[in-house]
């Protein structure tokens, strides 16, 4: 950005650069079609280099018509030049204007764009700290609690007790759910960190990181290969799409992590062998609303999915097993892979330590 001591330096450069041309042009007559015409680029160039303000544009321009101008007329009013030459003067001024016009418009286009610009950063700003602080306000008072209610338990064994705080601590977690939730839900309002990924191992390591958490078959199977991505905002949407498929989902159950690529992009999916999703709740799933089946859900889960899906460009994709179980994940457009051209599409390969992949159909498009 130019500083006014600058614009005023050029200023004084182009007068005397423009006096200097006038001159030449009041001392060669007949040949005044050079300095006339350097007068006036040199006018223009300097106005597009400088903020002027529009009095000083007008000085500038009235200025120069007129010493320019009373030349031409004096020079043809002697014979030194025709009189068609001097139309020269207001087609020079009017060719001026327009271009002030557009650098004008440019002018105030480069000050929108630099308010919007410190604006988003003022935006940026306050979100982070807005992240920061409600992860602190939210998750802590949380904690305490929980600490305060496992120390109560812990020191009255009687069964009233241990009933009641047990209700207190499985409110705490689905307080603590939320809260995490409503943080995420924040972060995704910032950059996020692009990066080759192997979305075969991702989804193969997600598979076994929920394993030990609840008592279902768990599988993955891939054939995405590379792809850029936010691991981090991947896996948070995938957690959330995982988290329904266990609360849907009994003992024995099986749920599958399903990846697969085509010719304009890839899809990723959790598949369960649950009861399914009501018809009337595909909507909600798609445009927002609470989860399938809960009455009680906040809806902040598929809402990360599809910020995610959303910031990815893609969408979010809701189907059923040929069993009636649900499967519900992320299509995202992306034509060439990582790396080149797509390969060669590989047979389903199993997620150890898992023996029984659930083996259902490649994800619906």
């Amino acid at each position: 950005m130019r500083t006014q001591s600058t614009d005023r330096l050029l200023a004084g450069v182009w007068i005397n650069f423009a006096a200097f041309n006038v001159a030449l042009m009041w001392l060669l007559p007949g040949q005044e079609t050079v300095p006339f015409h350097l007068v006036w680029i040199s006018l223009s160039l300097v106005y597009g280099f400088t903020n002027w303000s529009l009095s000083w544009m007008v000085l500038a321009l009235v200025g120069v018509t007129t010493s320019t101008g009373a030349i031409l007329v004096h020079h043809a009013a002697v014979g030194e030049i025709r009189w068609e030459e001097t139309t020269e003067e207001p087609l020079m001024a009017v060719i001026f204007i327009v271009m002030a016009w557009h650098v004008h418009r440019r002018h105030l286009l480069l000050r929108e764009m630099r308010r919007i610009g410190d604006a988003e950063r003022d935006r940026a700003h306050r979100q982070e700290l807005l992240v920061r602080v409600a992860s602190h306000e939210l998750r802590t008072p949380l904690t305490i609690a929980r600490g305060y209610t496992e120390l109560l338990r812990s020191t009255h064994d009687d069964e009233s007790t241990t009933e009641d705080t047990a209700v207190v601590l499985d409110e705490l977690d689905k307080a603590t759910r939320i809260a995490h939730r409503l943080v995420t839900l924040m972060q995704l309002e910032q950059p996020h960190q692009v990066r080759p990924v192997d979305l075969d191992a991702e989804l193969a390591r997600i598979a076994r990181r929920w394993a030990p958490a609840a008592e279902r078959s768990w599988s993955a199977r891939s054939s995405v290969g590379l792809t850029r991505v936010d691991p981090e905002r991947l896996e948070a949407a995938l957690d959330c799409l995982i988290e329904n498929a266990v609360k849907f989902t009994g003992p024995g159950d099986r749920i599958a992590l399903v990846g697969c690529r085509d010719a304009a992009g890839w899809t990723v999916e959790v598949v369960d062998s649950g009861a399914g999703i009501p018809p009337e709740s595909v909507p909600n799933l798609l445009t927002g609303g609470p989860g399938h089946g809960t009455p009680t859900g906040t809806g902040l889960g598929l809402a990360i999915v599809r910020a995610v899906a959303g910031s990815l460009g893609g969408r979010v994709t809701v189907g059923a097993t040929p069993g009636g179980g649900a499967r519900v994940g992320l299509r995202v457009p992306e034509p060439t892979p990582v790396g080149g051209s797509a390969p060669p599409r590989p047979e389903p390969v199993r997620a150890q330590p898992f023996d029984d992949p659930l083996r259902l159909p490649d994800p619906a498009h």
